[in-house]
């Protein structure tokens, strides 16, 4: 389910640099140090760890393969996934009653969701193609077109930000869908594959990591993950079923009460959470 932004110190080989300085003890002495230095420089900022604190346990469709969420109007807007029932929707958050839907064809299986303006994006997997929908009716209004897989996607009021299972962020033109960079994103110094849905919140990107019970907060300039939420505890109480598809994902944030709404694919539970420090 490219040119980084900005990227971290690379570790200099301290047999290269040796090999560089051959016959001057000192020089050899200073480069190693050097390198050794460098090598730890990733560890000089450790990567916070996030509490939570649980507000709400909420009903959700457990027939819903939750992709893509955000929180619109007092409502969630939700895309599903697999093939033969994959749809948009609107959601009564108290309730998780469906008030709106919009199947999508057989062919296509539904991804990440955003919201630009008055209008929805959402993605498919494999198809290339991304439906835009009037938000207020569900109705298609235009498709755009990209190259690649299509994972997770938010919206930051000025440049949306997507996914492909890779470990890179998509930055794209809100209007045409064009690619306008790609940032690499690492954890203390390594990447990190298999982003996938995402939230866009000020300076960061939260997003859920596929096949982990785990939300990571990314710089969304440099692309580096500065913090991690535990989720495990919400896996278990989330009425998460035994099919190995029901994984960890979804992320909404609401400005209103500053607090994350966040959920699994085939769960029945939505729960609210206030995230120390997000």
């Amino acid at each position: 389910m490219t040119p980084s932004a900005r990227r971290r110190g690379r570790a200099v080989s301290p047999r290269s640099a040796i090999a560089s300085r051959h016959g001057n003890p000192s020089a050899v002495r200073a480069a190693v140090l050097a390198a050794c230095a460098t090598v730890l420089w990733s560890c000089d900022r450790p990567v916070a760890q996030l509490d939570y604190e649980l507000r709400r346990q909420l009903p959700h469709d457990p027939e819903a393969y939750t992709q893509g969420l955000l929180i619109h109007d007092g409502t969630f807007f939700e895309s599903t996934g697999q093939y033969g029932s994959s749809d948009v929707r609107q959601v009564d958050i108290a309730t998780g009653q469906v008030l709106r839907i919009h199947a999508l064809g057989e062919e296509h299986f539904g991804e990440g969701l955003a919201l630009v303006g008055d209008r929805l994006v959402q993605l498919t997997w494999k198809a290339g193609l991304a439906f835009v929908y009037d938000a207020a009716t569900l109705t298609p209004v235009d498709t755009l077109e990209y190259e690649g897989e299509g994972w997770g996607l938010c919206h930051d009021g000025r440049s949306l930000f997507m996914t492909d299972g890779s470990g890179t962020l998509q930055r794209r033109d809100p209007q045409t869908f064009d690619l306008v960079e790609e940032i690499r994103v690492t954890r203390d110094g390594f990447s990190v594959r298999n982003l996938n849905e995402l939230e866009c919140v000020g300076d960061h990107i939260y997003a859920n990591i596929y096949l982990k019970d785990e939300i990571v907060r990314i710089d969304k300039v440099s692309g580096e993950i500065n913090a991690t939420l535990d989720a495990f505890s919400l896996s278990v109480y989330g009425g998460r079923p035994a099919d190995v598809g029901a994984v960890f994902n979804g992320i909404a944030y609401d400005p209103g009460t500053g607090t994350f709404y966040v959920t699994g694919k085939l769960w029945s539970s939505m729960f609210e959470i206030a995230i120390a420090g997000g």
